[in-house]
């Protein structure tokens, strides 16, 4: 057996004992020996394999893998510029707290630097935007280095999944790979145990070389560990915005509930009678929120959703303080407006003694909210129109119970706040909010699909669909999802013309430079993939459709008017300051 081939089997075998079972690869020469590594692995039952064309959607397939299961998923490149289209995901991957796996190949230090073919230098490529970054050893001496790469893979495993700091702190690890000629195992290579002779088969019985702590020790209780607890203060609103895991947010939510502070959160898992509907157009009504101003806001995680919570952080005279679910550096200081007065670690909303009962000034709030739901009550007419707002609210209210619902980053992530009073209990909401980028979310979709039990659904708009459309390129021999696409079809970025861009001076630029239509047809797009579509434009065959899980991938098509969302926005912005002047 050669040293690459050694080398390859060797890491992955390790990363394996450590609970890796998602593996994305793509094509390449360079990463040969980690290909037939895999390949043996899938076959000896102990991975799951998914091979895409498209590293840059590879990598956004194993955080869709990684994103709500929290196990680490890990995608294979070759060396180059393959390597470089993995950074879109891991921008995602560092701001959104998911364990990634970046297992690059690269040329040995010989070759770097004179010319080689398909060499650069990979050392540090992603800066600071992963958790970890190792270049290991040219493999050489198997014998002598396979414990330093079993090694390498628990540090990486602990470092990307948070093991030794809570989830907060999970990320992407990046581990630089280089392999010399022979890349391809011989004939007697090609056996599925590995054939790792003594002593490169590690531990006994299976067991990791290095033993690291067990997700449902570190998942299932963010607020662990020593902090001074947030105190109470009676007239305190909480807004919750994008937080790491599920579990993250039912404890911002518990701590609300046990101190009686109504809350503003951005869709997520999970709900609450304290969580104000369409909470963000309650803050827009400015005149009341004057005359009704918390003492303090408590800010748990990041928002991502318009600008209505950073206007009022700006307020005079209000405290502001934040909770952080991982360390206070780049991705985990949430203080965008610089007026914060305090910061605190997660574990500050820890709960003790006797809950609060709801405070008067939460009385209040509430009782705005329930008049704001009431002046956005969606038309419930099976014929009603199509918009954003009224498409997310028929989606969502269809789902089949225990459904996944993905949102893409751009207006669909508004539309189902506006368009829906309060998420449902058994509807788990995902989003990609890290830099709610468009990029990446069909694979992103397809790895949440491929991760979890039970149906799932993207709500995506047009562009973001566009952008990523190397999603739905799955090859013949690969696991295909039960995934049902919706897709906002305005024909470009009409969130555009909700933003300064759409006052009537910029109309004419502004197509062409922002709102960017495209023309493309859909459905013929599908087709070229082998991808069921169809297009629905009455909310009850949208519902009909919903309401029944996919086999496979299909996607429906839902147009809507590109010019009726500047205006429909201001319209409800109207209703509600209506509703809270009476």
């Amino acid at each position: 057996m050669n040293p690459s081939t050694t080398g390859a089997r060797v890491l992955l075998d390790e990363l394996v004992r450590l609970g890796l079972r998602e593996v994305v690869l793509c094509p390449g020469s360079r990463s040969a020996p980690l290909a037939y590594a895999a390949h043996d692995l899938e076959v000896a039952g102990r991975i799951r394999l998914h091979v895409r064309v498209d590293e840059r959607s590879a990598a956004f397939l194993a955080l869709g893998l990684a994103k709500t299961s929290r196990r680490p998923a890990a995608v294979i490149t070759t060396s180059g510029t393959a390597v470089a289209n993995l950074h879109p995901a891991v921008l995602e991957a560092h701001h959104g707290a998911v364990p990634l796996l970046l297992l690059t190949a690269d040329r040995p230090p010989e070759l770097r630097g004179i010319g080689a073919n398909q060499a650069t230098d990979q050392i540090g490529v992603y800066g600071e935007h992963v958790r970890l970054a190792l270049e290991l050893e040219t493999p050489a001496d198997p014998s002598r280095q396979a414990p330093a790469w079993r090694t390498a893979a628990a540090r990486a495993v602990a470092a990307a999944t948070g093991a030794l700091g809570g989830t907060g702190t999970a990320g992407p690890v990046h581990l630089d790979l280089p392999y010399r000629d022979p890349l391809a195992p011989s004939g007697g290579d090609l056996a599925p145990s590995g054939g790792l002779p003594d002593p490169l088969l590690g531990r006994p019985d299976g067991a990791a070389w290095v033993a690291l702590p067990e997700p449902a020790t570190w998942t299932a209780t963010p607020v662990a560990g020593p902090a001074a607890l947030l105190a109470h203060d009676p007239d305190t609103l909480v807004v919750i915005g994008e937080l790491p895991t599920a579990q993250h947010r039912a404890a911002a939510l518990a701590w609300a509930t046990h101190h009686g502070a109504p809350v503003i959160a951005e869709p997520g898992p999970g709900g609450s009678p304290l969580v104000l509907p369409h909470g963000d157009r309650i803050l827009a009504a400015a005149h009341w929120v004057g005359e009704h101003l918390p003492s303090r806001v408590v800010v748990v995680g990041r928002p991502t959703l318009g600008r209505a919570v950073p206007a009022l952080t700006r307020t005079p005279g209000l405290r502001v303080e934040v909770v952080t679910p991982g360390e206070p550096g780049a991705a985990g200081w949430a203080d965008a407006t610089h007026t914060a007065a305090a910061v605190h670690p997660f574990a500050a909303l820890g709960v003790q003694g006797e809950g609060k009962e709801v405070t008067p000034f939460a009385r209040t709030w509430l009782a705005a909210g329930e008049r704001v739901a009431a002046a956005l009550a969606p038309d419930a007419r099976a014929d009603a129109d199509l918009d954003g707002p009224v498409t997310a609210r028929v989606v969502h209210d269809a789902l089949p119970e225990d459904s996944a619902l993905f949102l893409g980053s751009s207006s669909v992530a508004r539309d189902i706040a506006h368009g829906t009073a309060h998420v449902r209990d058994d509807v788990e909401i995902v989003t990609s909010r890290g830099l709610a980028g468009i990029d990446g979310c069909v694979s992103t979709a397809v790895g949440l699909a491929l991760s979890r039990p039970g149906p799932t659904l993207a709500l995506l708009g047009d562009l973001t669909f566009l952008h990523d459309a190397n999603g739905l390129l799955i090859g013949p021999d690969e696991p295909r999802p039960d995934l049902t696409i919706v897709v906002v079809d305005d024909d470009g970025g009409s969130i555009f013309s909700t933003l300064e861009y759409g006052v009537a001076e910029l109309e004419g630029p502004m197509r062409r430079l922002f709102t960017t239509p495209t023309g493309t047809d859909i459905e013929l797009l599908c087709a070229a993939h082998g991808v069921p579509a169809t297009t629905v434009t009455d909310a009850a065959g949208l519902a009909q459709l919903v309401s029944r899980p996919s086999t496979g991938i299909r996607v429906i098509r839902v147009p809507v008017d590109p010019g009726a969302r500047r205006a429909a926005g201001q319209a409800s912005r109207d209703a509600v300051v209506a509703a809270l002047a009476d």
